[in-house]
């Protein structure tokens, strides 16, 4: 799929990019092409690769004739430069605007001018019923990927989307000022304890957007199904792990945040299609012609829910470390604190154990009911045996 061709990722001096280096560098890709402004990141990189297959290149995506040079020879691109900081965005809107919006649409007006193939644009879930300056870029954003897309199917080209929540360990996230505050012996700084988000590793982040990059249709948007857990959670999961006995400290809500976040709005729910890991909504390519538009609705939505991090899968305090165990960063502060590799390695254990046991358990169940049907017994006499025996297997009697 990327044997010998050239993929650019704007701001690729991020998380983001970084992870798509770790996990593209060793492949057969011709080349990776990193754009940003930040030159000490840039350099930083550059020490670290050591590779001729990846390229660096300097700009600002709020300036087209930038882009639009970096662009030369592109097959693919991976649009994850932005403003992400939720407070520093309520503070400059139109920085958010600058970059987010008038820097996708640079983006965007590049690659159609270059032919670039396929353009995957990372949007958040702040997108979704924003009510911070951060979201409200977004979501535009995403809506200026739409309407290129129209333009650019009619070339043969695909621009689509990514929406994902809490990426934790990324720029900005909350874990790594966590980790900070333990080994300072501060308290740990804590907004709203009852305040949900979606949780999910840059691995997985990295796997949404190759699966929009593979299945997309121009125009679609593609949300990944993340489970959530609570703030509270999160902050005592790091401290269990860590095996610290930092207070916590609640210092109340920041500009803009909301108690919980959405991934997939009411909206957007009643169109989209479930392909199990993931959702996508497909583009709304109604054209102008409104008598059709205006008398042409959307079935009623009243039983549809929006998909947000309230009801969305919820992670417990052991599910919370597990998850957690996947960080490098994690991983290399438990080992600072005496505390990394052997305890990590026996938590895992454990908790393999206990998921064999409960497969285990299962199939001796599945294999009771076949034995007790193939024997010829009365339903009468299943009703009333079967519940009996799994209760002995769920006690660990059989």
């Amino acid at each position: 799929m990327f044997k010998d061709r050239v993929l650019l990722i704007t701001g690729g001096t991020g998380s983001f990019g970084n992870a798509v280096l770790h996990r593209f560098i060793k492949t057969d890709i011709g080349q990776i092409r990193i754009f940003s402004r930040d030159e000490k990141k840039q350099d930083d990189m550059r020490h670290v690769y050591h590779d001729p297959k990846v390229k660096f290149y300097i700009g600002d995506v709020r300036q087209l004739d930038s882009i639009q040079e970096a662009m030369a020879g592109v097959d693919y691109v991976f649009h994850a430069a932005a403003l992400k900081q939720v407070p520093s965005c309520e503070f400059y809107p139109m920085e958010a605007l600058r970059t987010n919006v008038i820097g996708t649409d640079n983006t965007l007006q590049a690659a159609l001018n270059a032919r670039v193939k396929c353009v995957v644009v990372l949007s958040t879930d702040k997108a979704a019923y924003p009510i911070n300056a951060m979201g409200i870029s977004k979501g535009l954003m995403e809506k200026v990927m739409i309407a290129r897309s129209r333009v650019a199917a009619e070339m043969g080209l695909t621009f689509c989307g990514t929406r994902y929540g809490n990426v934790m360990g990324s720029r900005g996230s909350v874990i790594p000022l966590f980790i900070q505050q333990i080994e300072a012996g501060q308290p740990l700084t804590v907004t709203d304890p009852s305040m949900t988000r979606f949780m999910m590793n840059l691995d997985v982040a990295i796997d949404l957007v190759l699966f929009a990059f593979k299945n997309a249709r121009p125009g679609d948007r593609f949300v990944q199904k993340a489970p959530a857990a609570s703030i509270g959670v999160l902050a005592e999961a790091v401290k269990r792990l860590l095996k610290a006995d930092n207070p916590i400290e609640v210092i109340g809500t920041r500009h803009g945040e909301k108690s919980y976040e959405t991934l997939l709005t009411r909206e957007e729910a009643a169109k989209a299609k479930d392909l199990g890991d993931y959702f996508r909504v497909p583009a709304d390519n109604r054209d102008l012609n409104y008598n059709v538009y205006f008398s042409e609705g959307t079935p009623s939505m009243a039983e549809i829910e929006d998909y947000h991090s309230n009801n969305a899968r919820r992670l417990d305090l052991e599910q919370m470390m597990d998850l957690l165990l996947t960080l490098p960063e994690m991983r290399e502060a438990m080992a600072r604190r005496g505390v990394g590799a052997e305890d990590g390695r026996q938590r895992t254990e454990d908790r393999a154990g206990k998921g064999k046991a409960e497969m285990l358990k299962a199939e001796m169940l599945e294999r009771s009911e076949k034995t007790c049907v193939s024997e010829g017994e009365s339903p009468s006499s299943l009703e009333v045996r079967l519940p009996e025996f799994r209760m002995k297997v769920m006690n660990g009697k059989v």
